[in-house]
């Protein structure tokens, strides 16, 4: 009887012989499993595919009136419904519904890197099965089938080979550049491809306890930090402690000056309602989107929104070697020439042993070499040639110039000097410096036959940088980006690379880094910090090397092309696929790259950072004009004994100022030279200085109309009037802190521009004819609120803020 579930999986099948396998998996070679003997086995294993999370549609709406805004949201409807202000009341559930809405179609469209991968493995498998040979679904293979692989399959599980040789690739698994031969008793793993040869195999394990399954496991718990929810969360808490300030404040005076507690109630709804950064999450979603607009222009593609912003945020960028720094592409990187020959006539007959109709990454590469160094081929013919073989470890070819005929042959340095009878240590001597590089060595032969064939010389093949890579990197880390490479190349290798494009000398095995983290998580972390670039790196330690940065407070992106990056790139909060990256990736990636090269990551960096410079100023104004309402409010209150605005009024502010402030999102912002920081604290301390100035000032300007203007007698003309000084205030404030420096230092962009002249116009007709609710006041007051609110902005708190930020 087969081993329990729990057993196998715990079994070391790469360590154990062929035989221990069929043995262990009760399988029968010749006949392979019985119809029951499957249906027993699918019940203990499930089908070979990788079981899907979801979750229910309705649960994630329901959630989206969970948490701290809902709350807020929610607190206010029931204060006015308690307090009979249905009209306030219905304005704001509408808000809360709107917002749920928006938020739950913008989770649905999330990644769906899990359905990829699941499609990948819906392919067929030749399987034998009740003594014959068939085709069934690779979903129904189950621990011990027999299978039949070829040139071309993709492997459906983790495979025990039985027999056969095969020249397979695994880069889209481990990331080496080069194909693997594999032979009896060694392992296929799943998502990797067939290059060459046949064989039979044993199916050891299925779904998601194979190495491609594994994967997929880690894209599925792999979860982002999405700072856009982490920012907003934190503007509110901020806003609550200033209301709840405030309102301590006043409920205390209001007792020693005799006002009653009941008659402050309303206060509260009036400064909740203010402090509710409604419009924010809207604002995070129109500038990532119109960044993404900007991005699609110049080939970058988002396909997470929260992507761009975090892109201004991300301080270490990870880069896959193969397909990312490289360009995935084996080149000739050095020629040996033997006695008498020269490198021309090394690539020459290279090339003629080459054939590319076969695809061969080797044969390509002497193909290119060829074509590069203008030799012409086209009086040569091949009269046969016979390609690369796991069993022979060469390829071979006749050919015909002149009437006259020779072999060329080319392959691995021991396999050649086997073939010419000449000393393979010498000929390893002369390859020194290529192997303490990492590069593969091949030698190139040829003769009149084989008893004359002799070695011309020896070439090393190397994946090469792209030529775009070191500029990239230079650039990145002018922009205070520290680069990473990680890659399932050897360390020599990974070092040779790094030197080329400028990484850094600190290129470790990943081995060092792996056996800290069982350990010491937090040394392990260490190590990932201090690192330049890991070698020999399998998909569980990309994954884990960018939780590690995380853990250390870093803004991760990482860049890669094949399965095994999906779940590190879904994991970063800036994961980035090439543009040649395979489906998965694609689905797992926050950013797909539709163009060749890497230099327009630097595009993502800068306009991500031009996002964040929008938000910022959207946030700043809030903030201030917040502290500006309640303090206002609640000072006005205290000395007039009135409340000089309604939760009407501040509702209609949301409206007319942060959601028309939204056109923020389309402004001509300037990117920095380093990483931006979410520090809310900072900012919400630098608004206060501006909002301490903004309501001295707002006073001032009440003031004005009690004195002067002869509105101390209406009260609805009071509301009216402190209602325009908090409208334009919070107009003027967007140019001063759009910008760092003086605002007429910059140009807002048109649509900011139009949109704010239109809605203090917009407005100015309002509070002069009035509406319901909102009582007319003559034109010459509200040009006096409009001219006062202008000097103070764009004199007193333009020059303040440039001083305080010069400091």
């Amino acid at each position: 009887m087969v081993e329990k579930k729990e057993e196998i999986q715990k079994t070391f099948y790469d360590k154990i012989t062929i035989d221990e396998v069929i043995d262990r998996l009760k399988s029968d070679i010749n006949n392979g499993l019985t119809k029951e003997e499957i249906e027993k086995r699918l019940k203990i294993y499930g089908y070979n595919e990788v079981p899907e999370k979801r979750e229910n549609p309705y649960l994630k709406f329901a959630k989206k009136f969970w948490g701290l805004t809902a709350w807020m949201l929610e607190v206010v409807i029931i204060l006015s419904y308690m307090l009979h202000k249905y009209l306030d009341m219905y304005i704001i559930a509408a808000l809360l519904i709107f917002n749920a809405i928006i938020g739950f179609f913008q989770e649905e469209r999330a990644s769906k890197a899990v359905d990829t991968l699941k499609q990948k493995l819906m392919i067929n498998a030749r399987t034998l099965r009740d003594g014959k040979w068939i085709m069934i679904p690779a979903k129904q293979l189950v621990p011990g089938d027999i299978v039949r692989v070829r040139a071309g399959d993709f492997v459906p599980a983790d495979l025990k080979l039985i027999n056969g040789d095969l020249d397979v690739d695994q880069s889209a698994l481990t990331g080496e550049s080069l194909t693997v031969s594999k032979k009896k008793s060694d392992m296929l793993f799943s998502g990797s491809i067939i290059k060459s040869g046949e064989a039979n195999a044993i199916v050891v394990l299925t779904g998601n306890q194979t190495y491609f399954g594994k994967t997929t496991e880690l894209v599925q718990v792999a979860k982002p930090k999405l700072h856009a929810e982490e920012v907003t969360s934190e503007i509110v808490k901020w806003l609550l402690i200033i209301v709840g300030i405030a309102l301590a404040v006043a409920f205390i005076v209001s007792y020693f000056i005799g006002i009653k507690l009941i008659e402050v109630i309303p206060l509260a709804l009036v400064l909740l309602a203010s402090s509710i950064p409604v419009a924010l999450p809207a604002m995070f979603t129109i500038s990532m989107t119109i960044g993404s607009l900007e991005l699609v222009k110049r080939g970058v593609l988002v396909t997470r929104l929260s992507a761009s912003e975090d892109a201004a945020t991300m301080n270490t960028l990870c880069l896959d070697k193969t397909g990312t720094i490289t360009m995935n592409k084996l080149s000739l990187t050095g020629i040996i020439p033997m006695e008498g020959f020269d490198e021309k006539q090394v690539i020459t007959y290279g090339a003629l042993a080459s054939q590319e109709a076969n695809h061969d990454p080797i044969d390509l590469a002497f193909i290119s070499a060829a074509q590069q160094k203008a030799i012409l081929l086209d009086s040569y013919k091949q009269k046969s040639f016979h390609p690369f073989d796991p069993k022979t470890r060469r390829t071979e070819a006749v050919i015909e110039v002149g009437g006259k005929t020779f072999k060329v042959v080319k392959g691995a340095v021991n396999i050649i000097a086997e073939i010419t009878g000449e000393n393979v240590e010498e000929l390893n001597a002369k390859a020194m410096d290529f192997a303490k590089k990492g590069y593969r060595t091949l030698a190139v032969a040829m003769g009149e036959d084989d008893k004359t064939l002799k070695t011309i010389g020896l070439i090393a093949l190397y994946d090469m940088p792209r030529p775009d890579a070191k500029k990239f990197i230079e650039e990145l880390k002018s922009l205070g980006v520290a680069v990473k490479m990680l890659t399932g190349d050897a360390l020599p290798i990974a070092q040779e690379t790094g030197r080329q494009v400028g990484l850094g000398e600190k290129i470790i095995n990943v081995s060092e880094y792996r056996e800290k983290l069982k350990e010491d998580p937090e040394k392990a972390a260490i190590i990932a910090e201090e690192s330049d670039g890991f070698a020999e790196v399998y998909p569980q330690d990309k994954y884990s090397i960018v939780k590690s940065l995380q853990r250390k407070k870093h803004i991760v992106g990482m860049t890669g092309d094949g399965v095994n990056d999906a779940p590190s790139l879904k994991q970063a909060e800036v994961g980035i696929a090439v543009s040649s990256a395979t489906d998965v990736a694609k689905g797992a990636a926050s950013v797909v790259l539709t163009g060749e090269g890497l230099s327009n990551i630097v595009d993502l960096v800068k306009v991500g950072r031009m996002i964040y410079q929008r938000l910022l100023t959207w946030i700043f104004n809030k903030v201030v004009k917040t502290f500006q309402i309640v303090v206002f409010v609640v000072v006005a209150f205290l000395i007039t004994k009135r409340f000089i605005v309604s939760a009407f009024d501040v509702v209609l502010l949301l409206f007319v100022v942060d959601f028309v402030t939204l056109s923020i999102s389309t402004d001509n912002a300037r990117w920095s030279q380093e990483p931006d920081t979410w520090d809310v604290s900072g900012i919400v301390k630098s608004s206060m200085v501006l909002g301490i100035l903004v309501v001295l000032e707002s006073l001032a300007i009440l003031y004005v109309g009690l004195k002067y203007l002869g509105i101390q007698n209406d009260y609805n003309l009071i509301r009216t009037y402190s209602f325009s000084i908090l409208f334009y205030f919070g107009m003027f404030s967007v140019f001063v802190v759009r910008e760092r420096g003086h605002f007429w230092e910059s140009m807002p962009s048109r649509s900011l521009l139009y949109i704010v002249i239109a809605d203090i116009l917009l407005v100015a007709l309002l509070v002069t004819y009035g509406i319901p609710g909102l009582k007319p006041i003559p034109i010459a007051d509200t040009l006096v609120v409009i001219g006062l609110s202008a000097a103070f902005s764009f004199v007193v708190n333009d020059f303040i803020k440039f001083f305080m930020l010069k400091e």
